[in-house]
């Protein structure tokens, strides 16, 4: 009896842990791509070893370190994690925020202006380019709030829209600029970067910034307004049930206007960090970055929690670093994109697996209990 106790405990557990079923289809996404590796004659391990070489920078054929891999899997995984967090905001609202691209493309074009002809003073030049960043995000999520509290425009086709204004507005305001020709700025002054001589150094010269620890500020600050605040409650209580919340006294007009403003500035701090941390110049879009889509299949399988966004963003920076690596060992990069896929798909069917643990558990009791 005390073993099938544990049973039961175990797949009730399982059943109710959306980080459980996180993890396991994570698992089958590696062991799918695993399958695929192996049906076109090449040897997995390769995959592997580029994964262990950017988590801990060990080479295992030469058995030496290079810790600038760990550096770049960490900056790869700052734009991740921030349009992670930023489809997550309006998802606990209740909205399904797909307009997190247009909000960073809007965050990155506001730092390379503010970069190019902003007071060039040490510390102040970047840091207000930031902000400036976050608050063109905002404003172009706010926009979508308020169209959908207003007038009840889906914010699906709101923000689609409203992705290709921020792309083609962005490419006109850039070229305007002196000294820009059709896919470059002038450089950056040096006091717009966010390049750190101490991250450098520890990472061997990685383009590890200071961004990564707004990233941490912005996580912290997701897990305290959703979870520990009067405000999160009120718009928890919103993507609950926005009529009873309305009866509840929470003014839901303002909360869905608020939830994807404040999604929109993380995921303008994103654009930011790209501009003035990975680049020395602005960049005329030829097309999006991508970032903000795949912070839709971040916030999925993150569960839209704060930790469990860092970890999903970690997790596709990683593959995204990864990638390198995996073509020099003969592994078509392809592969990540697939896993990454597959994880997405795995992820939007966690129903299923929770029916499939729920039937096997019950058939393991029915015969135990024979």
């Amino acid at each position: 009896m005390t073993g099938l106790k544990k049973r039961r405990t175990f797949g009730e557990l399982l059943m109710s842990s959306d980080a459980a079923i996180s993890v396991l289809v994570v698992l089958l996404g590696f062991l799918c791509g695993t399958i695929l590796i192996l049906s076109v004659s090449r040897n997995p391990l390769n995959m592997y070893k580029a994964l262990v070489q950017v988590l801990t920078g060990y080479n295992i054929d030469r058995g030496r370190w290079y810790v600038r891999y760990v550096g770049e899997w960490l900056a790869q995984s700052m734009p991740f994690i921030l349009c992670g967090l930023s489809m997550a905001f309006a998802a606990r609202v209740g909205l399904f925020n797909i307009g997190g691209e247009g909000q960073y493309v809007v965050g990155l074009t506001v730092a390379q202006i503010f970069a190019l002809l902003g007071p060039q003073v040490s510390f102040l030049h970047w840091f207000l380019a930031l902000v400036l960043a976050m608050v063109g995000g905002a404003c172009w999520g706010g926009i979508v709030g308020w169209l959908k509290a207003r007038f009840e425009v889906s914010e699906v086709v709101a923000t689609i829209m409203l992705n290709y204004i921020a792309l083609y507005v962005s490419r006109i305001l850039i070229m305007a600029l002196p000294g820009t020709n059709t896919y470059k700025t002038a450089d950056y002054p040096t006091t717009a970067l966010l390049s750190s001589p101490f991250l450098q150094k520890i990472t061997a010269g990685s383009t590890l910034n200071l961004g990564i620890i707004f990233v941490v500020i912005a996580v912290i600050v997701y897990w305290l307004i959703i979870e520990k605040t009067r405000l999160g409650f009120g718009l928890r209580a919103t993507g609950f049930n926005k009529e009873a919340a309305r009866y509840g006294g929470i003014p839901v007009v303002k909360s869905i206007v608020l939830s994807m403003a404040i999604a929109g500035a993380f995921a303008g701090l994103a654009g930011g960090i790209v501009a003035l941390g990975s680049f020395k110049y602005g960049r005329v879009l030829a097309g999006n970055d991508g970032y903000g889509f795949t912070g839709i299949a971040v916030a999925l399988v993150g569960n839209n929690t704060a930790g469990g966004n860092l970890l999903a963003g970690l997790l596709f920076g990683m593959l995204s670093s990864a990638q390198p690596l995996m073509e020099s060992n003969g592994i078509p990069k392809e592969i990540t994109f697939i896993i990454q896929g597959l994880v997405v798909i795995f992820v939007a069917i966690r129903a299923g697996f929770r029916m499939i643990v729920n039937l096997l558990s019950k058939s393991k009791a029915a015969k135990e209990g024979k």
